[in-house]
């Protein structure tokens, strides 16, 4: 393990949970957050991801980085500062952590880049499983900014030798405040989940899993789904898909098992989600 880590974006759901985790397994950490309120960091700064003399600071002492600091849909803010945004900070955190030589980064990237989520017109996934070599059909800004932050990783390994994961993580939430209600939703209208065939991760999950990113079996760039085994729909998978993804090539999928290739990351990381949701 390591012996401290930056986080950014340390205020938010995930974030308090890495800094969580983190804090319980003896590692110290430092936090890069836009609101000073409280972090659980053992050193906190105030700012922006994509200040190079902030980043370079914050990363004092560290010796590797989970980067979570992004805006996280595009619903909220004009396109090109949600790409903009998003892009210069991974570019910036990843920049300078190799830089300094730190060997080992983890970023949250995202189910959506693989277009379906926020999608602008209509869109066919080409096959199931869905896995890292799913051909991408992205038409908005932030699953843009996610294939950008990938490509930045790739970069940042190639030039400094860093080892960076990037966690495709689908929709991620506490039992009560999040998937519950999402549940519900899918009971009621298993149509509004089609787009992320039901996925979610519990957001303690979603921190085991960074944290592990940073210990991977192989060094290099590496592309990852996160999720739990099973979806967040009562209904079968196999019924899910033949009315809401009729047609597309597929195995036959056992019970409510999600249709994402969940192997690589049990092969790299040893990550299998331990928090399930229990659908009734």
């Amino acid at each position: 393990m390591p012996a401290h880590v930056l986080v950014t974006g340390a205020a938010g759901l995930i974030g308090g949970a890495v800094l969580d985790l983190l804090a319980a397994d003896g590692v110290t950490t430092t936090a890069l957050v836009l609101d000073p309120g409280d972090t659980r960091a053992d050193r906190t700064l105030v700012g922006d991801a994509r200040d190079v003399a902030l980043v370079d600071d914050a990363l004092d002492g560290c010796d590797a980085v989970i980067h979570l600091a992004a805006i996280p849909h595009p619903g909220r803010d004009p396109d090109e500062v949600v790409f903009g945004h998003n892009t210069q900070a991974t570019f910036t955190v990843l920049d300078q952590a190799g830089r300094r030589g730190i060997r080992n980064a983890a970023i949250a990237s995202s189910y959506a880049i693989g277009g379906l989520p926020f999608a602008r017109r209509p869109l066919r996934l080409p096959y199931l499983p869905i896995d890292a070599a799913l051909p991408l059909q992205i038409t908005d800004p932030y699953a843009l900014s996610k294939r950008t932050d990938e490509a930045t990783a790739d970069m940042i390994h190639r030039q400094y030798g860093t080892t960076v994961v990037a966690l495709r993580l689908p929709f991620v939430g506490g039992a009560d405040d999040r998937l519950r209600p999402m549940a519900e939703l899918f009971a009621d209208d298993p149509g509004r989940g089609a787009a992320d065939v039901w996925s979610y991760l519990d957001v303690r999950d979603a921190a085991r899993a960074l944290v592990m990113a940073l210990q991977p079996a192989l060094p290099g760039h590496h592309v990852l789904y996160v999720a739990a085994p099973e979806t967040l729909a009562p209904q079968s998978t196999e019924w899910l898909l033949d009315e809401f993804h009729p047609g597309v090539r597929r195995p036959a999928f056992e019970g409510r098992a999600v249709p994402i290739d969940l192997r690589p990351a049990r092969e790299l990381l040893g990550f299998t989600a331990a928090y399930e949701f229990p659908v009734a």
